[in-house]
């Protein structure tokens, strides 16, 4: 894939520091947008990955401003949209989440329309657009694309960073079936792993919090994924000409609790948590189908590994020392 330019939106997040990075190692030039240039929290690890000096543009855009990422993606063959929020408490989801998420996904494509070197869309969504919908989740079940959260839902629940999702899902469908514009939306579950960003991401900080000193674990079960098989999710959906719809991502469904035994077995000097924050029967396990990724050529990076790659990351960044 030698020589052929493509755009990263948010690019100094985690699962878009990875991305760029994966495409630079796969010899791609890189036009990458960022909130703001003379950050360099934002800019300096991008700008030191293999390759960036010869084959790494970074432009300044906004995902709240319509045109602004016409510069970025003007001449690329693929764009991928990773630029979205990504927090759980909001004192105003309305304007922190739900609008950039809604209107920065109709802002990017809305430049990508303008362009026909643009042949496909890579978006990056979440399991949160997926499992949210009242259906029961328990060990039996099998989540899978054809899953979809509902906004009714969400609302009731007040779940608003699952139901910025869903609503940039969905226009994201609408736009790409009103202009004829070929999207592939990928849904990862937690992402943890190394982190090249010098700042702390909400996913891995739940893992920081398991081995700093806390004295319970909450009562939570998630879908995890590492960051680098994300990534070449992202990279595999534009380079496989048959990849479309939407991709579900998870290596494991894990309690916090078996979390904890895992890290425990790796770290046996480690003081975790030894009880549930809650008195409640534990949250139970689900599955989530790996079929559809597998098609897509993801083999994934074992739960321990990335665990261990998470916690020497965060040694390595000084969030954590032992």
């Amino acid at each position: 894939m030698s020589g052929k330019v493509v755009c990263v939106t948010g690019a100094s997040g985690f699962i878009a520091s990875w991305l760029v990075k994966l495409l630079l190692d796969r010899g791609y030039t890189v036009k990458a947008t960022v909130r703001d240039l003379g950050d360099p929290k934002k800019t300096e690890h991008l700008r030191a990955l293999d390759g960036a000096s010869e084959r790494l543009k970074l432009f300044k855009a906004n995902l709240m401003e319509e045109g602004s990422f016409d510069v970025a993606v003007d001449g690329c063959e693929c764009v991928f949209h990773t630029a979205s929020p990504c927090f759980v408490n909001s004192a105003d989801p309305q304007a922190e989440l739900i609008d950039p998420a809604v209107k920065g996904t109709l802002n990017v494509l809305g430049s990508c329309v303008k362009f026909p070197s643009i042949k496909r869309v890579v978006v990056t969504s979440s399991v949160a657009a997926v499992n949210f919908n009242g259906r029961p989740r328990t060990p039996d079940v099998i989540v899978d694309e054809t899953w979809f959260s509902t906004a009714e839902f969400c609302e009731r629940a007040k779940l608003w960073y699952p139901l910025s999702k869903i609503l940039a899902e969905e226009c994201a469908w609408k736009f790409s079936k009103d202009n004829g514009i070929d999207i592939v939306i990928i849904n990862p579950s937690m992402v943890i792993g190394p982190i090249l960003q010098p700042t702390l991401n909400s996913s891995v900080a739940i893992i920081l919090n398991l081995i700093n000193g806390a004295s319970t674990y909450p009562n939570s079960t998630y879908g995890i994924v590492n960051v680098k098989d994300v990534a070449l999710a992202h990279v595999l959906a534009f380079e496989v000409p048959s990849a479309n719809g939407r991709y579900c991502l998870a290596e494991r469904v894990a309690h916090l609790s078996e979390l904890v035994k895992m890290i425990h077995e790796l770290y046996p000097t480690f003081q975790l948590p030894d009880k549930c924050a809650d008195e409640q029967p534990f949250v139970p396990t689900y599955q989530v189908s790996k079929e559809k990724a597998k098609s897509l050529g993801i083999d994934y990076i074992p739960l321990e590994t990335s665990l261990r790659e998470t916690i020497e990351s965060l040694k390595e960044k000084g969030f954590v020392t032992f």
